[in-house]
This record gives structure tokens, C-alpha cells and sequence, in this order.
């Protein structure tokens, strides 16, 4: 079992493949359900260099669309988030769509043959699962239920639709998106990176399940005393109801392919969504969500758990830059993994097995041409 060799990591055309095999033909977690509530409100994210924007339509249903104006191309969306009205309008020219992406109006179009209905948005497919929303560029994608397998049932109880957002972080970091996968998935840099979080787990007490083709994850046990992720272990808000005394004493982490880190703490919930940008570049947003009755407290406290992951993501963030460093060296060899690593090893087989099936549609694409 060894490591990939650097060009998984440094060249841009193998970075190009993988935002097409990953990136355009997943189930990618777009956001979440409750930052949209009210008609019109929309996000934006790029999903291998497409702006995709993200919305709440006029019935309350959620809805994705291409960023292109389907007059000249334009994009349309000026901010990264806000709210359209009852209409989303070109800046270019103000040809004008409906929230379900039909166009409205289209100045200046008479005595061309032209028919406004001929002309929608092109539409993203959505999938919801417990509040997480899910986009997929691919024409006809397999259920996103088919995906996400059995974690639907696993996380059941953690209620995750109800719980609302408090705090989002921003990072802009100067590594591949695939070793931050990579190091989400091992704890055995915690004793030499994380001395506060290797106090409150045991770094080698992971509980891991057997991978999967479209996750990897386990759960980790506190150290006795601990209760939260926090830098005291201190639980300073109530349990999240529906939680059995099992799933109060441990931390779950689950990498969800190709960008959703899913951690999930007895008091509060974390995600992590990864967007590549280049070969050496990824944006990570982190957000932090609560049970929103501990949150209308008039003494809710959350800056425990906001100050202690931003700390031990700076970590994680600094090594990994670090370790793109390295690869890009000349020096840089396939290296050793051990029987620790196996979700590791096991996240490296699915990338070559990507792009094999990406060389064979591609061989097969051409000789159908010919």
C-alpha cells in the first residue's frame, strides 16, 4: 500500500479529470436548507468552474439553475448570496426569469421567431437529505438516496434538518482538495499536531467502518472526562435531543464524497464543504450548527466549540499546505502507508478507479466517432 505518485496533486489536467468524475458526476453537498427560508433567496457555488446558483422558488421548493443568462451567457448573480424578489434579471441586458427558471421577458426579441419558452434556465438536479442540500451536474444522475446508502438511517437521530446555523468560516488554502480528505480520515499527526484535541480522544481509538464508494468514516471515543470537542471538554449546552447514551460519548466523522466532511458532536454539528479551485488551491467553508431551542437561550454559548475547530483547522490547514509542499519537490516518491491508513488507501483506490472509467467512456467516446 503506498501513497499516489505527485501528479495526482500537482497536474492540471489530472485535476481537470477529477472535477469531472467527481465534481460533475456526484451528488456534491451544495449548502444547507435553512440559509435559504424565504422565496428568492439563493447562494451561489462553483461546482468544477460552473456557477451553480441555488434557490428557494415561490411554491418553497428548492431549486438550482446554471448561471448563464440564456440570451449571451452572462452570469447573473453579483453577490455570492441574497435574495432575486420574484424575479431573477440579466444585468446585462434584463432579459428577466421566474423563480422556476422560465423566462419572463426578453426586451427587444420581436420579429426574430422568437418564443420565450424555448428559452429557460438550464436547471441543476437537487436532492434533500435531513436539511442538507445536494446538487449533481450530470443529466440523468442516480438517486441521491442511492449515494448516501445507509447514512440516512445512521444519522438519524441527530435530527440534522433541525438544526440551524451560527457561525460560518471562510479559508482559502494552497493545497489539493483530495489531501484534505486525507487527513480528515487519520488521527495518527493528532499527537504531534493536535495537542488539545489529542487530549479529549484517544488517537488510536477509532472505530472505523468498512469504506464505502461513496464514503469513509468512523467514530471516536472521549477520553475520560471529556464531553465535547472543546478545549476544556466541558459541555456547555444540553445534548442533542434524540441522542441514545451511545452516541452522546463519541465524535463521528464521516467523509462524504467528493466535499462533504461531516462531524458530528453530541451537542452540535459541524460541516465542512470543499471547493477545489485549481490543482494547489481549494476554499473550505466550515459552519457550526446548533439545536435551535439551546440557541434561544438567553445564556447560549458557542464560542467553545467556534475557537477550538478554528484552532485545530489552522493546524490541519498549515500541515497540509506543508505536505503539498512536499509533494511538488522533485524528491517527492510514493511512500509506505500503514494498517492504520486504510481509509486513506482505500480513498486512493476510488481515485484511480475514477480514472479509469474516465479513460474507458473517453476510448469509447472516440470510437464511436470513427
Amino acid at each position: 500500500m503506498q501513497t499516489l505518485p505527485a501528479r495526482y496533486y500537482t497536474d492540471p489536467n489530472v485535476f481537470r479529470q477529477e472535477m469531472e468524475s467527481f465534481f460533475c458526476r456526484m451528488w456534491v453537498c451544495a449548502g444547507r436548507a435553512d440559509t435559504i427560508p424565504n422565496p428568492g433567496d439563493y447562494f451561489v457555488r462553483e461546482v468544477a468552474g460552473e456557477n451553480i446558483m441555488i434557490l428557494r422558488d415561490s411554491s418553497g421548493e428548492v431549486r438550482a439553475f446554471y448561471d448563464v443568462c440564456r440570451h449571451r451567457g452572462t452570469r447573473m448573480c453579483q453577490a455570492p448570496e441574497g435574495n432575486f424578489g420574484n424575479r431573477i434579471l440579466c444585468p446585462y441586458h434584463g432579459w428577466t426569469y421566474g423563480l422556476d427558471g422560465r423566462l419572463l421577458g426578453a426586451p427587444h426579441m420581436e420579429g426574430v421567431g422568437f418564443r420565450r419558452e424555448d428559452y429557460p434556465l438550464i436547471p441543476v438536479y437537487t436532492g434533500l437529505w435531513d436539511g442538507h442540500i445536494f446538487i449533481h451536474l450530470a443529466e440523468n444522475p442516480q438517486p441521491l438516496e442511492t449515494q448516501l446508502a445507509g447514512l440516512p438511517q445512521k444519522f438519524a437521530a441527530w435530527r440534522m434538518g433541525e438544526l440551524r446555523l451560527h457561525r460560518r468560516l471562510f479559508y482559502d488554502l494552497k493545497a489539493n482538495w483530495k489531501l484534505f480528505i486525507l487527513n480528515y480520515n487519520e488521527c495518527l499527526h493528532c499527537p504531534v499536531v493536535h495537542l488539545a484535541l489529542n487530549r479529549l480522544t484517544d488517537y488510536l481509538g477509532a472505530d472505523n467502518e468498512p469504506p464505502s464508494p461513496s464514503y469513509v468514516g468512523g467514530a471516536m471515543g472521549f477520553r475520560d472526562g471529556a464531553e465535547t470537542m472543546s478545549f476544556d471538554g466541558k459541555k456547555r449546552r444540553e445534548f442533542l435531543p434524540g441522542l441514545n447514551e451511545q452516541e452522546r460519548r463519541k465524535v463521528y466523522y464521516y467523509s462524504i464524497y467528493p466535499n462533504m466532511l461531516l462531524s458530528l458532536n453530541p451537542d452540535y454539528m459541524m460541516i465542512h464543504t470543499l471547493w477545489p479551485k485549481a490543482v494547489d488551491r481549494t476554499e473550505i467553508i466550515c459552519e457550526f450548527y446548533f439545536d435551535p431551542a439551546e440557541m434561544a437561550k438567553p445564556d447560549f454559548y458557542a464560542a467553545d466549540a467556534i475557537e477550538f475547530w478554528d484552532a485545530v483547522n489552522r493546524e490541519d490547514w498549515h500541515i497540509v499546505e506543508m505536505s503539498q509542499a512536499g509533494i511538488q519537490s522533485r524528491a517527492y516518491r510514493p511512500g509506505p502507508y500503514s494498517n492504520r491508513e486504510l481509509l486513506l488507501y482505500a480513498f486512493d483506490r476510488l481515485v484511480l478507479e475514477r480514472e479509469r472509467e474516465a479513460a474507458a467512456q473517453r476510448d469509447h467516446s472516440a470510437g464511436l466517432k470513427i
